[in-house]
C-alpha cells in the first residue's frame, strides 16, 4: 500500500508555479490576483478561505478578501460580483459556497464572468469541460486527476466508481474520468440510491467516495490492489483535539487501505490539492490561457 501525499505534491506544483510568477514579474508582467468573497461565518469556510490565502502568498498571488455579514442581501452580493467582473486588476475570483439559505447559489454562479469562474461553476465552463474544450475546471476533481497523474496511476480502460453526484465533484469527475484526455476509464456513478452500490464498489479498479458520510467505504466494498480516492471532510466531534473536532473521510481508512495498492489519507490527500488546482486555474487565468 502507498499512501498518496497530497501535501507534499501540493507544494511541489506551488513551487513551480512561484517561480513562473517570479519570471513574469522579472519581465514586466503582474503576478495574478485572485479575490475570494466570504459571506458569514461557518468554520469550514474560514478555514478554507484562509488557506487560499496562505496558497497565493507562496505562489507569489495578489490576493484580496472580501467579507459580508450573512445578513447581505441577494442584490447586495451579485453588485459585488458585478464589480469583479469589471475590474481589469481582478484575473479570478470565488464566491465561497456554501451561501445563507436566503440567496439562490445558482443566480451567483451565473453572474460570475465565466472567464474569472476560477471555481470552474459556471455552466460555460462546465460545458466546456464536458466536451473536452480548454477550461477552468473544478478544483477538487483537476487536484484527483493532478494526484493520480503524479503517483503514475494507470486509468485507462480501468474500471472507476464515482460515490456522490454532486456538481463540485461528482458529476464533473465522471466526466473527467471518462474522457480520453484524462482518465479514458469505465466510469460508473452510485450514489445514496444506488441498489448495487456495494457490489460496483468491489469490482472497481478506482473509487472515488465523495459520497459526505464518514466511514462509508468499509473493507468489504474493497478489492484487493484498488486505488481509493478520499474526498470527504466530515468534521466530527474529537475531545482530545484542541478545535473540539476532527476531520474524517468518507473510508474507513485503518481498514480499507491494507487492502489498496494506493489511497489518499484525511487530511492530508485531496484537500491540499483542490486549493493547489485553484491556484493553477488563477495562473491560467492571469496568462488569458483559456479565454482572451
Amino acid at each position: 500500500m502507498q499512501l498518496i501525499d497530497g501535501k507534499a505534491t501540493s507544494a511541489c506544483i506551488k513551487a513551480e508555479i512561484a517561480e513562473e510568477v517570479r519570471q513574469v514579474v522579472a519581465d514586466g508582467g503582474r503576478p495574478p490576483h485572485l479575490v475570494a468573497i466570504l459571506v458569514g461565518h461557518d468554520g469550514g469556510s474560514e478555514t478554507y478561505v484562509r488557506n487560499k490565502v496562505i496558497a497565493c502568498e507562496e505562489c507569489g498571488f495578489k490576493s484580496t478578501l472580501i467579507r459580508f455579514e450573512d445578513d447581505v442581501t441577494e442584490d447586495r452580493l451579485l453588485q459585488q460580483v458585478r464589480e469583479l467582473n469589471k475590474d481589469d486588476d481582478v484575473d479570478g475570483y470565488i464566491v465561497q459556497l456554501p451561501l445563507p439559505k436566503h440567496i439562490d447559489e445558482q443566480k451567483i454562479i451565473m453572474a460570475i464572468d465565466y472567464r474569472k469562474d476560477v471555481d470552474g461553476f459556471h455552466p460555460v465552463n462546465v460545458g466546456r469541460m464536458a466536451i473536452g474544450l480548454p477550461c477552468f475546471i473544478s478544483a477538487t476533481p483537476l487536484g484527483i486527476l493532478t494526484l493520480l497523474r503524479h503517483y503514475g496511476i494507470e486509468t485507462s480502460g480501468k474500471k472507476c466508481v464515482i460515490l456522490g453526484r454532486s456538481n463540485i465533484v461528482g458529476k464533473p469527475m465522471a466526466q473527467l474520468m471518462m474522457q480520453k484526455q484524462y482518465g479514458d476509464s469505465t466510469v460508473t456513478v452510485c450514489h445514496s440510491r444506488s441498489k448495487t452500490l456495494k457490489d460496483e464498489c468491489r469490482q472497481a479498479d478506482i473509487i472515488i467516495a465523495a459520497i459526505g458520510q464518514p466511514n462509508f467505504v468499509t473493507a468489504d466494498m474493497v478489492k484487493e490492489g484498488a486505488v481509493v480516492i478520499d474526498v470527504g471532510t466530515t468534521r466530527v466531534p474529537d475531545a482530545t483535539r484542541k478545535s473540539g473536532f476532527r476531520l474524517n473521510g468518507d473510508v474507513k481508512f485503518d481498514e480499507v487501505a491494507p487492502k489498496c495498492s494506493f489511497i489518499t489519507p484525511v487530511p492530508g490527500g485531496v484537500g491540499p490539492m483542490t486549493i493547489c488546482s485553484l491556484m493553477k486555474n488563477t495562473l491560467a487565468a492571469g496568462k488569458k490561457e483559456y479565454y482572451r
